[in-house]
């Protein structure tokens, strides 16, 4: 009922989910995965939070209307794992999370996903939606390596 996807535009994160790579996503950003989700660096960074984190569910839903209460919490709960791993990886000041629905609440991507950005202070970042831009696989990298590596002793601790 509020789906606005375009028929013929494929949605780029089950592309993604599908196991290929596209220009923007690689399997060396995933961060974290479930059966029922995935947290990957977003190709996609602000002048200030460099390496945020896009945390989606692997069943297609386009938006918060859609997505059953199940899946909604599970993709909260792994983007509060995602809040505790930046503040631990990055050493950041604190995190922020956005989702968006629909294209007048800025949705671009027509999955459900919740963005979830490293803060500093004075960093900015809802003043500066101008200074966005598509970063190479190579820089989100590091990023992505610091992530696992916390996941990676996680999971033995």
């Amino acid at each position: 009922m509020y789906n606005h996807q375009p028929k013929d535009e494929p949605c780029s994160i089950c592309i993604f989910l599908s196991g290929r790579e596209t220009e923007h996503n690689k399997r060396s950003d995933i961060v974290f995965e479930d059966k029922n989700t995935i947290a990957f660096i977003s190709p996609k960074w602000w002048i200030n939070n460099p390496g945020h984190v896009i945390v989606a569910s692997k069943k297609h839903f386009e938006n918060i209307y859609d997505i059953p209460d199940n899946t909604l919490s599970r993709v909260y709960v792994i983007a509060k794992k995602i809040s505790i791993a930046l503040k631990e990886a990055y050493q950041c000041e604190g995190t922020s999370t956005r989702q968006h629905n629909e294209p007048a609440g800025n949705q671009d991507i027509w999955h459900f996903h919740i963005h979830v950005f490293p803060r500093y202070k004075n960093d900015d970042l809802y003043k500066r939606h101008d200074q966005s831009r598509f970063v190479e696989a190579k820089q989100r990298l590091p990023y992505a390596q610091k992530l696992q590596k916390y996941f990676l002793n996680y999971q033995h601790s």
